[in-house]
């Protein structure tokens, strides 16, 4: 469907020329890829080790520059390495337009195959260390933006690694980033290393890093940034234990969904690129129909390149575009000095409706069939290495803690504090050994919590429903206002363990009396 109604736009104006080459098949069918981003010695290719849990083919680590190319780690039945040269001819993989960017590029390009559960649902790129000070000056002898911004359009995930003791972000690592740009969606950052600092430096660090990246990722939106030491070594510094195993489980479930949203992201990448080319259209006719017939060609190709910026405007309010959807200026403006114009292709409306019927229509019911599809299925999720066992046992996130603690008790836990809490229940003026709501609620009301939380720990707490609390439904609800306070989450209902002993069911009771009756 793409081929017939995408392709004659893109080929008709050039638009593999100035923008992104053809889509093929492997485009569509690769597996979810994971781009990984930073200077050097930030921890990049430790990373990589800490979520599949062993080497893999290639690997070199150390604190100097030690990766000096681009590493594709990908599934394989047997562990080996391909060349750059000899990736960019199979067809299977999607890296076959990379070969634009010549040898001095795939010399430094190689994939990284080996037998990991973890790849079997994600393909991960190491970039090369990101070079600082002078020895960003010496050249690569290949665009490293432009591979970065060929990879940041094709990836599902874009980890920006820094490491806690190197926030600065040089000339070179400034430009990467830039070439992000539009993929602002894809980016996550990763402060890494952030055990082997204490709290008090680590608050100044978050925040310095914070005012770094809002200087070169110009977005509104804060970016997400995630605490901790990715890789399989004690930790330096215990104090913040706790905040580094949330997020790196937060960091996991991002990176574990990438499965589950794949296809509607290559069709929301999809859905930008047919926007560009329908507005790559619009200037290429534009610049078409501005030229001369016979004379003064090369002088009015000068003044239009030099009238871009306006030309953009002219075409925004002509077809109602939005400004966002616009190549960049300068990069079209220096691209455009290279051809000539009035060999340009007139507009051809016919190419522009096909293209916006099939947005209008085609999209909108593949997104609902993609949607179906996936409430059929089980969610697609990655598993192995560092992502197995990271929920369950007793050193899952939460395990233990908070609303769980006590679940492996053969006591009620409440019962630990009850003593304390029957103090004030009897305080309360119980009568027939409950209290009203009316003076549970100025009691419950001490912990300064908001009245929806209030009001949902009471729900959890009056286990028989009848608008008091006995003294162990008063225990529960301070437990639970305990709970809430020191920063976890409450449930949506009580769990067994922490029912009060007098208001569960006695199975061995319910049976003797069932056999009575009998």
């Amino acid at each position: 469907m793409f081929s017939w109604k995408l392709l004659p736009l893109e080929e008709t104006y050039l638009f593999h020329d100035f923008h992104s080459p053809a889509l093929e098949p492997a485009d569509f069918q690769s597996k979810p890829m994971v781009l990984l981003v930073g200077q050097y010695s930030t921890g990049k290719t430790t990373f990589i080790r800490y979520l599949l849990e062993q080497d893999f083919p290639g690997m070199r680590i150390g604190p100097e520059p030690t990766t000096d190319g681009f590493i594709a780690v990908m599934y394989g039945e047997s562990e080996g390495v391909v060349p750059g040269n000899a990736l960019v001819v199979d067809p299977k993989k999607p890296f076959r337009k990379l070969n634009a960017f010549g040898n001095s590029f795939l010399n430094r390009f190689i994939c990284s195959q080996m037998p990991n559960q973890v790849l079997q649902s994600i393909s991960i790129i190491d970039t090369p260390g990101i070079l600082s000070g002078e020895k960003q000056r010496i050249s690569r002898g290949y665009d490293f933006a432009e591979v970065l911004r060929w990879f940041g359009e094709r990836v599902d995930r874009i980890i920006l690694l820094f490491d806690a003791h190197k926030l600065d972000i040089s000339d070179e690592f400034s430009e990467a980033i830039k070439a992000l740009k539009g993929q602002d969606d894809k980016i996550r950052v990763v402060l890494n290393k952030a055990d082997q600092v204490d709290t008090q430096q680590l608050m100044r660090v978050y925040g310095a890093l914070m005012w770094s990246l809002g200087k070169v990722i110009n977005t509104p939106e804060v970016v997400r940034v995630y605490l901790g030491s990715f890789w399989a070594k004690p930790l330096q510094n215990t104090e913040n234990r706790r905040l580094f195993e949330a997020e790196s489980q937060d960091l996991f479930r991002d990176i574990q969904s990438l499965p589950r949203n794949a296809a509607l992201r290559k069709l929301n990448d999809l859905i930008k690129r047919a926007r560009l080319a329908k507005v790559h259209a619009y200037i290429i006719s534009y610049l078409k129909k501005e030229m001369p017939s016979l004379f003064g060609r090369e002088k009015k190709k000068e003044e239009l390149i030099m009238r871009l910026p306006e030309i953009y405007t002219i075409l925004q309010r002509e077809h109602h575009i939005s400004p966002g959807d616009f190549p960049n200026v300068a990069k079209m403006q220096d691209m455009l000095q290279h051809y000539d114009f009035s060999k340009f292709p007139s507009l051809k409306i016919k190419l522009i409706e096909s293209v916006d019927k099939m947005l209008a229509t085609k999209i909108a019911v593949l997104m609902s069939m993609i949607r179906e599809e996936e409430s059929k299925q089980p969610p697609a999720m990655v598993s192995g290495g560092a992502f197995e066992g990271s929920q369950d046992g007793p050193f899952g996130q939460g395990y233990g803690e908070g609303i769980s603690a006590g679940a492996d008790a053969e006591d009620w836990i409440v019962s630990r504090d009850k003593h304390r809490y029957d103090e004030i229940f009897y305080t309360l003026m119980p009568i027939n050994g409950k209290i009203t709501g009316v003076n549970a609620k100025k009691e419950m009301m001490n912990s300064r919590l908001p009245n929806t939380v209030l009001g949902k720990i009471w729900k959890l707490a009056d286990c028989d429903r009848d608008g008091m609390l006995d003294d162990e439904e008063f225990a529960l609800a301070q437990h639970l206002i305990k709970v809430k306070l020191e920063g976890y989450e409450l449930p949506t209902e009580l769990p067994d363990h922490l029912v009060p002993p007098s208001h569960r069911k006695n199975p061995t009771a319910d049976a003797l009396y069932n056999h009575t009756e009998d």
